[in-house]
C-alpha cells in the first residue's frame, strides 16, 4: 500500500493499537468508568491542543500556550472575588490579546513564530510572577463552587469537562470548515505565497489564528484554576510538549494546510493513552518528557510535508 494513502488513517489506527496494548496489560484500563475518568483528566490539555492546532494549521507554532495558561490561573485566582463569573471573559480576553500580540510580532515585525511566541510566553510568565508575588494562590472554595462548580461536576458518570470539550470541538470545527476564516487559514497553510497572490489578507488571518490559540489556552488555564482551586506561574508546566505532540500525532503537520481539530481530538486521545501506559509500565515522571520528546520527533518525521521544505536548518 502507498504510504501517502495510508498516512491519513495512521492516527486512529495508532489509537486502536495503543488502547489494545494497554488493555492487554491491564484489563481494568478498558472499564468505562476508567476511560471516562481518563478522558476528563485530559480535557485541559485537549483545549490547549485545540488552540495550537490553529497556529500549526497555518504553518506556524505557538510556544506561549503553556505560559498563557499559567497566567490565566493567576488572573482567575486573583480576580474571581471582584468579577465573579465575568472573570472568565477577562481570562479569555487576556489570552486573545496576547495571541494577537504574537501574531502582530510574527506578521508585522517578521519575527518567526517560534521566537515571537516564545518571547510573548516569557512576558506572560513574568506578568504571572508579578501578579502572584511568585507564589501559589488559592481561590475561595465556596465562591469557586458557586460560580464555576458546574465545570468540574458530573452528570451521572460523565464529567462535565467532557461537555466543555465537546462544545469547544464543535465550535472550532465549525470555524475550520464552515467559515471564511477557516477556509482562509487552510489556504495560508497550504501555500502562503499563493494565498497572498490571490488577494487574501494573510497577515490578518495569521494574527487571528494566534489569537484563537491564545484564547483557547486561556480557557485551558481557567479550567486548570477551577480544578485545582487556585493558580501559580508554573501550575501548567509540562503540558506544552504533550499538547504539541497531540496536534502532530493527530495528523496536522508543522508545514500546515492539512489536518485540523478532529485530528487533534484523536491525537489527544493517543497522548492520554500514552500517559496512562507510562503509569502502567512504571515509567518515572522524570522520564515521561523524554518519551514525549521521542514521540514528537517520530510524529514530525511521519507527518511533515517535505515538498514544502527546500532546506532543513
Amino acid at each position: 500500500m502507498d504510504f501517502q494513502r495510508f498516512k491519513p488513517h495512521l492516527p486512529w489506527i495508532t489509537l486502536l493499537v495503543l488502547v489494545a496494548a494497554v488493555g492487554i496489560v491491564d484489563d481494568t484500563f478498558l472499564r468505562p468508568a476508567n476511560l471516562l475518568s481518563l478522558a476528563g483528566d485530559i480535557v485541559p490539555l485537549f483545549i490547549m491542543a485545540l488552540g495550537l492546532t490553529f497556529a500549526i494549521y497555518i504553518g506556524g507554532i505557538d510556544l506561549s500556550a503553556q505560559s498563557m495558561a499559567n497566567l490565566v490561573t493567576v488572573v482567575a485566582s486573583i480576580y474571581l472575588a471582584s468579577f465573579g463569573a465575568w472573570v472568565a471573559v477577562l481570562c479569555i480576553l487576556v489570552g486573545f490579546g496576547f495571541g494577537m500580540l504574537s501574531g502582530y510580532v510574527t506578521t508585522r515585525l517578521l519575527v518567526p513564530s517560534f521566537i515571537s511566541t516564545l518571547a510573548v510566553g516569557g512576558v506572560a510568565f513574568s506578568l504571572a510572577q508579578y501578579l502572584s508575588g511568585q507564589r501559589a494562590l488559592n481561590m475561595d472554595a465556596a465562591q469557586r463552587d458557586a460560580v464555576f462548580g458546574w465545570m468540574i461536576g458530573k452528570t451521572g458518570p460523565i464529567p462535565h469537562e467532557l461537555f466543555i470539550a465537546a462544545g469547544l470541538l464543535a465550535l472550532t470545527l465549525f470555524i475550520e470548515r464552515r467559515t471564511t476564516l477557516g477556509r482562509a487559514l487552510k489556504a495560508v497553510g497550504a501555500g502562503e505565497p499563493a494565498a497572498a497572490a490571490s488577494g487574501l489578507n494573510v497577515a490578518r488571518y495569521k494574527m487571528l489564528a494566534f489569537a484563537i490559540s491564545g484564547a483557547l489556552a486561556a480557557i485551558a488555564g481557567l479550567l486548570f484554576a477551577v480544578k485545582l482551586s487556585g493558580g501559580a506561574p508554573t501550575i501548567a508546566n509540562g503540558f506544552l510538549l504533550p499538547a504539541i505532540v497531540a496536534v502532530l500525532v493527530g495528523g496536522t503537520p508543522l508545514t500546515g494546510g492539512v489536518g485540523g481539530v478532529l485530528n487533534t481530538a484523536i491525537g489527544t486521545l493517543i497522548v492520554a493513552v500514552i500517559r496512562a501506559s507510562m503509569l502502567y509500565f512504571d515509567i518515572q515522571a522524570t522520564q515521561q518528557q523524554m518519551v514525549f520528546g521521542l514521540v514528537l520527533i517520530g510524529a514530525i518525521a511521519l507527518t511533515i510535508d517535505r515538498a514544502k521544505l527546500r532546506t532543513v536548518k
